[in-house]
């Protein structure tokens, strides 16, 4: 079996590592460079160091050669190049089979990468989503993980996860693109609340309230756009949920912990050195529960740090002083 990664950051690289036990892999990065140092260092310096590519796994900066005889294709770009990467595969004619990893809403447009997909490529191959609670670093590493693969066409859904996954990255089916992609997005802006919330030194207990509350936001949105309730309670849902709001490896906590000790968001980001879809994702998310009248008030907070408007201690207390009301609503 070939796959082929397109996208060299930690998360895809990860899973080129990962699949290198039980198929020859091709990891595509567009640079050059980027491929010519992943060859001679035998690492990915610049986006997972320390972690050894395997023979099987072979970087490559040649779209073409990457693409020729692989039987799976995993996306691995973040949402604000899955619409551009998706062109290129229309016109070279793409009939492989194809996963993306991306978290998040498209800028501008709030759509999930479900509905980019639908619009740029109306006659697709087979495809779906992987998601869930899942660390690049640990999943290089060979640690156990679970995560969820969806696609409206179950029986690829359940093929899928039957080719890729292997003893220490269990993979489950599901046919809720919806609801697994937006556990996937509305986690990391609820991870930068958490992030926020520790960096003001507010304690576990604000972290329990704030990740038990996001789950909350994330249901109310989910249901409204026809995810499925069940989705909400697994692994892309709550799994990852709780992962990325208390793991340390967490970029979108991290941006969290960075904004609460004053730093800019810009100054952040650049530290980080990794893309942190929350984000952008938290203004997208903002914007469409104003839209859709669903009451969102820890995204609506995180936006509003995000966009400069209130300052982390003030929008925390502001999130604090709301109107009292029942558990359930």
């Amino acid at each position: 079996m070939r796959i082929t990664v397109l996208g060299a950051g930690a998360w895809g690289t990860a899973m080129g590592i990962r699949l290198a036990d039980r198929a020859s892999v091709r990891l595509w990065t567009r640079s050059r460079e980027h491929a010519e140092a992943m060859l001679a260092a035998r690492t990915n310096t610049r986006y997972l160091p320390g972690q050894e590519l395997p023979t099987g796994l072979s970087p490559s900066s040649d779209l073409g050669h990457a693409l020729d005889g692989a039987d799976w294709l995993i996306s691995a770009v973040p949402s604000s190049a899955f619409r551009p990467l998706l062109q290129t595969l229309r016109e070279r004619g793409v009939k492989t089979p194809l996963i993306w990893l991306c978290k998040g809403f498209e800028a501008a447009t709030r759509r999930l990468p479900h509905e980019v997909l639908e619009e740029v490529w109306p006659e697709h191959p087979p495809a779906g989503v992987l998601s869930g609670p899942s660390f690049a670093l640990e999943v290089a590493r060979g640690l156990p993980a679970a995560l969820t693969i969806a696609s409206a066409d179950t029986r690829f859904a359940r093929h899928a996860a039957q080719a890729l996954h292997d003893p220490r990255l269990r993979l489950y089916a599901s046919s809720d693109v919806i609801g697994v992609e937006l556990g996937g997005a509305v986690k990391n802006v609820i991870a930068i609340a958490t992030g926020i919330s520790d960096g003001l030194g507010f304690g576990l207990n604000a972290r329990a309230a704030l990740v038990t509350r996001g789950l909350a936001e994330l249901t109310r949105l989910g249901l409204h756009l026809g995810g499925r309730p069940e989705t909400f309670m697994g692994l892309s849902g709550m799994g990852d949920l709780i992962l990325t709001c208390t793991g340390d490896l967490s970029r979108n906590r991290q941006l969290g912990l960075r904004l609460a000790a004053g730093e800019s968001l810009e100054g952040a980001l650049r530290e980080l050195g990794h893309v942190a879809e929350g984000a952008t994702t938290a203004l997208e998310l903002a914007g469409l529960a104003d839209t859709s009248r669903i009451d969102m008030p820890i995204a609506q907070a995180v936006a509003s740090i995000l966009r400069g408007d209130m300052p982390p201690r003030e929008a925390v207390a502001a999130l604090l002083a709301r109107e009292l009301k029942d558990e359930g609503c």
